[in-house]
């Protein structure tokens, strides 16, 4: 047959080829996504933990204790059960030096009033770190994805 035409198989191999890089990066992509969004969701988690701790101390008119193991990577709140964060998170906390017990246990306490002993809870993912801040004067909780190491 005259005028057929196809492809070789070097272009073939080259097309495949192609296709699986593409299929690499995209699948990279999606998983670090996915990590973020795993880490980002705890410590939105750990945060809505703190704000419960606080509202249970307006409510109950009474100090309410917020603890943080950074060796077990676990912290326990108002409801007194131990959440675990997830693996491969580093985590940090800088609070009032009254309220570090030992090395690897700190705790921010929250007053009838609202306010807090206030603090940083730092959660770090490779180049990736979110903080939450605890207010002392308010007890204001915020979140803050610093995106890299600061």
């Amino acid at each position: 047959m005259k005028g057929a035409r196809g492809f070789t198989l070097l272009e073939m191999l080259a097309v495949i080829i192609l296709i699986g890089i593409a299929a690499a990066a995209v699948s990279i992509s999606v998983a670090h996504g996915l990590a973020s969004a795993r880490i980002n969701a705890a410590a939105s988690e750990l945060a809505a933990s703190l704000r419960a701790t606080r509202t249970q101390a307006i409510v109950h008119q009474q100090q309410s204790v917020f603890e943080l193991d950074t060796r077990d990577a676990t912290y326990r709140g108002a409801d007194r059960r131990d959440v675990h964060l997830p693996k491969g998170l580093d985590l940090s906390i800088t609070s009032a030096a009254s309220d570090q017990s030992r090395g690897d246990t700190a705790r921010i306490r929250f007053f009838p009033d609202g306010s807090s002993t206030g603090g940083r809870i730092t959660l770090r993912s490779g180049q990736r770190e979110w903080h939450v801040n605890v207010s002392w004067l308010t007890g204001a909780i915020n979140i803050f994805d610093t995106g890299t190491h600061s």
